[in-house]
């Protein structure tokens, strides 16, 4: 995925729509979704000017879901599960202008055992990484929760690119 994501898509925009500026790229996602936007965004900051994410998965090496796939994936080197997640991985791409832009509901059951913002947002902080970390009173996890959200996501990406 992280393939077709930074090389493939890209370069098959670019090929079809030859009016696309691909120089000028946004990344967002939800959940799952939201921790490959945040990794692939700071693995590539000179391809992306900005990134957001929706109740991402934030620090994986530390809930239950993120061990589980990064031990049936990665094998049981924990070292090399640290390339793959985005907390760990702020403190190695710490070269951030553009404020990062996460939205996450305060109802969500996930919030605390497994998706872990707040540990993005401590190690953001030790950084000096602009973070903008917005919690939901009465969102959880679902497709409402974006859809309330999506405009402000769309303007952060608008503004980054000068749009």
């Amino acid at each position: 995925m992280y393939d077709y994501v930074v090389k493939e898509l890209p370069k098959l925009l670019s090929e079809n729509f030859p009016q696309l500026d691909t120089s000028k790229a946004s990344i967002s996602g939800h959940s799952m979704g939201g921790h490959g936007a945040l990794t692939i965004y700071l693995k590539n900051l000179d391809k992306y000017k900005s990134a957001s994410a929706f109740a991402p998965i934030a620090n994986p090496i530390n809930c239950p879901w993120g061990q589980k796939a990064f031990t049936n994936y990665l094998g049981n080197d924990k070292a090399a599960w640290e390339e793959y997640d985005a907390t760990c991985l702020i403190k190695k791409f710490h070269n951030v202008s553009a404020t990062i832009l996460i939205d996450q509901g305060e109802d969500d059951k996930f919030l605390h055992d497994q998706l872990l913002a707040h540990k993005f947002d401590e190690a953001c902080r030790s950084v000096n990484v602009p973070l903008l970390l917005r919690l939901q009173p009465g969102y959880d996890h679902s497709y409402f929760f974006i859809s309330t959200f999506i405009d402000d996501h769309i303007r952060h990406h608008a503004q980054a690119l000068k749009l």
